[in-house]
């Protein structure tokens, strides 16, 4: 038997979305051929994934509903540029692509924009997408470098991009107090002499991942705060995922264990996406029922294969429809019961 909050995928298909919104991540573009990743495990197709990048485009673009907004999940160039003096080069290739997308697009910083700019330059790139932020008092942090804000698609419904490298190594001056704070961090869990190398048996604490500090936590509080007095529907998104149970532990933020006690504290979270770990990952939180989703990087999709997502809005669910690599994620419910919440969260793979 079905009732109401156990929909047919048939029923999900006949209703029109609120909107819909597109997802792609870890890119990583460079023009050189493939190689592999760090531990020289995994294929990486640096070339073609800028190919995977236009079939998201156009499809999109060809869709009939067209999506209200793509979110870019971080990693959109490759590290490997810096070296080949080709970042610029490569940012202005990729960012082509996406400016003939039908929708604005939010940038997520991850670890390989700051392999090739500073945070100063990023602030004032066009990966910069606060331009995008709700014009309210609280829709960025204030007086700070951080590239955290929030948006709001359609009414009763909230995102908010966050910044998984606000205390990090990567993109600050070695001088500086963030840099110096985050390496005595750093140090106390990792005695590796390369960084980048797996700390034990805290194997998150390494160069290429990062945290959210005190001040972007306060913020995200009010922020959630605010939408709980509202009774909305918040979305949060960010390059590093936070969740134990939808990554491997050595892709987890610095603070993840900070960050979800924030989310825990607040009923409005429904969702929280990332990219980073290029195999992907789905959880739900058992104490909250937040969905956790680590969308698959499109730079270890192979050319022949695709890694995108649409994403489907309705009053009590949403429907995300993948391509290629992007895995089935089936009838997940919603555990919180305030019926102005999106009571279940149904991933889906169609392509």
């Amino acid at each position: 038997t079905l009732d109401k909050d156990n929909p047919r995928m048939d029923d999900c298909r006949q209703q029109t979305p609120l909107f819909t919104f597109g997802v792609i991540a870890d890119i990583q573009y460079a023009d050189m051929d493939d190689g592999y990743n760090y531990s020289r495990t995994r294929r990486r197709y640096y070339r073609s994934s800028l190919q995977l990048l236009r079939n998201a485009r156009k499809s999109w673009s060809e869709s009939a509903v067209k999506p209200a907004f793509i979110l870019q999940l971080g990693d959109v160039i490759d590290g490997f540029n810096k070296p080949r003096d080709a970042s610029e080069r490569a940012l202005d290739t990729v960012l082509r692509e996406f400016s003939s997308c039908p929708a604005e697009v939010h940038h997520v910083w991850g670890n390989h924009e700051f392999y090739n700019f500073s945070r100063s330059a990023l602030l004032r790139s066009k990966l910069n997408s606060a331009a995008h932020a709700d014009r309210s008092p609280n829709a960025a942090p204030g007086g700070s470098d951080i590239y955290a804000y929030r948006f709001s698609p359609f009414p009763g419904f909230t995102f908010v991009v966050l910044d998984a490298y606000d205390v990090s190594l990567l993109g600050r001056e070695k001088s500086c107090e963030q840099y110096i704070n985050a390496m005595n961090l750093i140090k106390l869990y990792n005695k590796n002499e390369d960084l980048n190398s797996f700390g034990s048996p805290t194997r998150r604490f390494t160069m290429f991942n990062g945290g959210f500090s005190k001040d972007q936590l306060d913020w995200l509080d009010s922020v959630l705060s605010s939408a709980d007095e509202k009774q909305e529907r918040v979305t949060i998104v960010s390059h590093v995922p936070v969740h134990p149970d939808c990554t491997d532990n050595v892709c987890l933020a610095w603070n993840f264990d900070e960050l979800l006690a924030v989310i825990r504290s607040h009923s409005s979270v429904v969702c929280y996406m990332a990219g980073h770990a290029h195999d992907g990952g789905y959880c739900r939180d058992e104490d909250t029922g937040v969905h956790h989703l680590t969308v698959d990087g499109v730079i270890e999709t192979p050319p022949d294969s695709n890694a995108f997502a649409t994403v489907s809005v309705y009053r009590d669910r949403m429907v995300l429809k993948g391509c290629g690599s992007i895995r089935d994620r089936h009838n997940y419910k919603h555990k919180r019961s305030l019926e102005s919440k999106l009571g279940c969260l149904l991933f889906t793979v169609l392509c």
